[in-house]
């Protein structure tokens, strides 16, 4: 993070001072060989390679960090280590120089509290890869003045990124509203379901660039979880941010991911990377009938029609699609087993039903050949099909309405949507904010969701927000 910030100001025409405690020269070796590579795509010409590189110095001690008027650390997550780094660099740089942090959900408040000067004191939160990612959080601590507040988010601007000032809370705004993509992967290990079928629900169907168990390896899973754990301390241990064991023990066996090649999935040379169970071919019915509002997933009719699935339309309050006599229920977060005699089989939240590759379905055991008629129709549609056993919300369906309650929470506590669907969009490339995701869907369903998650899989993590009943609420009563 250190060398791709680095970049980031020399890539500007900044003059870079680069310091490393174990390894500075490998980070500029590192930052040459990407450089190259931007050649080698046609990217960047050879002149303004070189003259990035050229601009960043690698200096062999904190004192030769005299001459900078912006100072940023990307060290390890430790509140200590930071203040003691900062009260060094306190008495090495001059007084109208600027202390960035780089930490991802530490308190800048604290960490400036420990200064002599915290008035100078700014996060500066980029996201990985800084080179590539838009989004700076300029974290705003109780002591900032607005002179060192305005001079770091120019800065960032000057440097091609979007500058959001967010406040010092725990997790700022990216980091606390994503907690969910990773929680909700990890507690669905518990279904159980392999790492592979979840990212895959999350990127075929969910619409994500990556899926959570991939993101956590290239993150490193001792970076994440120790940000969650950061999280999940500075909320006084409310139980929705608690850590996963399953994460901690793959750090205790220092698993951390493609860093030291083997977290989740295994990056050695010999090793091949698991690919999502895709349901076997089942029977295509010649017509389905469709029940009342299926709502975002209406598309699904028109996908049946163009592939030659004569639709009939019914009126009615429980929306449903009728396949071979097999109730096909988009998920409201309970389960298949709770919908009575009838076969049900339960579908997942997908961005776009009309383009998305994967569909999620699910089932009470025992209802093999109701997925097979199920995953038949998807099929038809064009659809890749994961199974997976009948768990609360599936996969892309709870993550979604958990991470837009979590942002649901941040909107009572004064943080606007537009900065909250903006951190989310550029900060993590997520491809809808949540809150615009939860009006698509609409409230009153995420409400439900929340609702029969709370039930049965634990009411403290899956309480909903006031602002989501709120929402839920008016467009009920609009309707």
């Amino acid at each position: 993070m250190g060398a791709g910030i680095a970049r980031v100001a020399a890539t500007a025409g900044h003059p870079v001072l680069l310091f490393d405690a174990r390894a500075a020269a490998a980070a500029l070796t590192v930052t040459r060989s990407d450089l190259d590579r931007q050649v080698e795509r046609g990217k960047l010409s050879r002149a303004d390679a070189d003259a990035t590189a050229g601009r960043i110095a690698v200096v062999d001690a904190l004192v030769e960090l005299a001459p900078a008027r912006l100072v940023i650390e990307a060290i390890v997550e430790d509140r200590a280590a930071k203040i003691a780094l900062f009260r060094e660099l306190e008495g090495i740089v001059a007084e109208s120089a600027l202390l960035a942090t780089n930490t991802s959900s530490i308190s800048v408040t604290a960490i400036a509290g420990g200064l002599r000067r915290p008035e100078r004191c700014v996060g500066m939160h980029f996201f990985n890869p800084a080179p590539v990612m838009k989004l700076v959080e300029i974290v705003r601590p109780l002591a900032a003045s607005p002179a060192a507040v305005d001079t770091v988010v120019r800065t960032a601007e000057a440097w091609g990124k979007r500058a959001l000032i967010v406040p010092s809370t725990p997790g700022f705004v990216v980091n606390r509203v994503a907690r969910p993509f990773y929680a909700e992967a990890l507690r669905t290990l518990a279904a159980p379901a392999e790492p592979a079928d979840i990212d895959a629900a999350l990127t075929e169907a969910g619409g994500f660039r990556m899926g959570p168990f991939a993101l956590m390896d290239l993150i490193g899973n001792d970076v994440n979880f120790a940000v969650t754990r950061s999280v999940f301390e500075a909320f006084a241990y409310e139980r929705r941010f608690a850590p996963s064991l399953a994460q901690e023990a793959l750090v205790d066996a220092g698993r951390f991911g493609r860093k030291t090649g083997r977290g989740f999935y295994d990056y050695s040379p010999e090793a091949t990377m698991p690919t999502p169970r895709d349901a076997p071919a089942g029977p295509a019915p010649a017509c389905v009938v469709a029940h009342g509002d299926l709502g975002p997933a209406s598309a699904l009719l028109d996908a049946a029609e163009t592939n030659g699935i004569a639709v009939q339309r019914s009126e009615g309050r429980e929306p449903y699609l009728d396949v071979d006599g097999v109730a096909l229920r988009l998920t409201d977060g309970s389960l298949a087993a709770e919908h009575g005699a009838r076969p049900t089989v339960l579908f997942d939240l997908a961005l776009d039903y009309a383009a998305c590759a994967r569909i999620v379905i699910s089932a009470a055991p025992g209802n093999e050949a109701a997925l097979a008629s199920a995953a038949g129709f998807l099929q038809r549609l064009g659809k890749r099909v994961s199974i997976l056993p009948d768990f609360p919300g599936l996969v892309v369906m709870r993550t979604v309405a958990a991470l837009a309650n979590e942002a649901a929470s941040m909107l009572s506590e004064g943080v606007s949507a537009e900065a909250i669907d903006l951190g989310m969009t550029l900060g993590t490339n997520y491809p809808l904010g949540p809150l615009a995701w939860a009006e698509r869907i609409g409230w009153e369903r995420v409400l439900r969701v929340l609702e029969h998650a709370s039930r049965l899989l634990g009411a403290e993590r899956y309480q909903p927000a006031l602002a989501v009943r709120g929402f839920a609420l008016a467009r009920t009563s609009a309707a």
